[in-house]
């Protein structure tokens, strides 16, 4: 029997298949199902200060090989969002994913949800919310000041969530390591379009959307990869895992943990029970006793 538990910044996880921010995540109850389907740990929708409604329909873009989304950051802001876990206990990690236009407000958000959460996911790389996540993480000072911000405030672990729309998504990482973060995760979606040939207009009502799924898997890859290599702190990948096999690439990548988010509205909830046996053979197969074996392999 092999082992796949895995514990980050003193937060153990039965296994490193996290439910991603902004699929299936909206309310508890879909927490409670993606734990028991497989998954070790569970990311909330990204929570801000005050409720927001999103953008209007369309908001996906379904293509052959992922999706492209423009959701605009609905939420039931912080308020509504404790009034909904309310009488809730959860038995396995719940990650806040939270956002702000300031480094004040991403402080302000971690003070009011730290006792709802196990750890703090900051959205600094969501690629189509006006002067939101990526308008902010792009720049490696804005992603240290909002860091310090929520480390200074918070005594909870604090992973920062890193864009791949820059020119290198080390220096990020660098920046949230040095301000204190206790890990990263990477990578957000891909700035994408789409567009009707009949309407002749782009489909999204944003016009621009963040591109997930399998297509973005070797940008996601490279990112672990360059990011386990010049970091100290856990890495969790994300970015088109559909099977084991990309699963496992992601682990030989440096990556401690996995996030997966498109693979579940394309395919169900099956995929982490799916994904975490197909880890599990591949260790015994290999002859591995801990996915913890496996982990910057390919690093080296």
């Amino acid at each position: 029997m092999v082992g796949l538990e895995v514990e980050l910044f003193g937060v153990r996880f039965e296994n490193p298949l996290i439910l991603a921010s902004g699929i299936n995540d909206k309310t508890p109850e879909q927490w409670i199902r993606a734990h028991e389907e497989g998954a070790g740990g569970v990311v909330t929708k990204s929570i801000g200060i005050e409720p927001r409604e999103g953008y209007d329909n369309p908001t996906i873009v379904e293509l052959p090989y992922g999706l492209i989304n423009a959701m605009g950051l609905p939420n039931p802001g912080w308020k509504g969002f404790l009034e909904m876990v309310e009488g809730y206990t959860f038995d396995f990690p719940v990650i806040v994913s939270i956002f702000g236009g300031t480094a004040e407000e991403f402080a302000f958000l971690a003070e009011k949800l730290s006792e709802v959460a196990d750890a703090f996911e900051l959205n600094l790389s969501c690629p189509h919310a006006k002067g939101y996540g990526m308008e902010i993480g792009q720049k490696p000072e804005n992603v240290y000041e909002v860091v310090k911000a929520v480390k200074d405030t918070a005594d909870k672990p604090v992973i920062a969530k890193l864009t791949p729309n820059t020119d290198e998504v080390t220096k990020l990482g660098l920046s949230a390591e040095k301000a204190g973060a206790d890990g990263v995760s990477a990578i957000n979606t891909l700035k994408a379009i789409a567009i009707d040939v009949y309407a002749r207009r782009p489909i999204l009502s944003n016009k621009v959307g963040g591109y997930s799924g399998p297509g973005v898997k070797p940008v996601a890859l490279r990112a672990v990869y360059d990011l386990a290599k010049a970091l100290d702190i856990p890495v969790i990948g994300i970015g088109g895992i559909t099977t084991w096999e990309d699963a496992v690439e992601f682990l030989l990548a440096g990556a401690s943990a996995l996030q997966i988010g498109t693979a579940v509205s394309l395919r169900g909830w099956k995929v982490f029970r799916e994904i975490s046996e197909g880890i599990e053979k591949y260790l015994e197969s290999e002859g591995f006793s801990s996915v913890k074996d496996i982990i910057g392999l390919a690093l080296e």
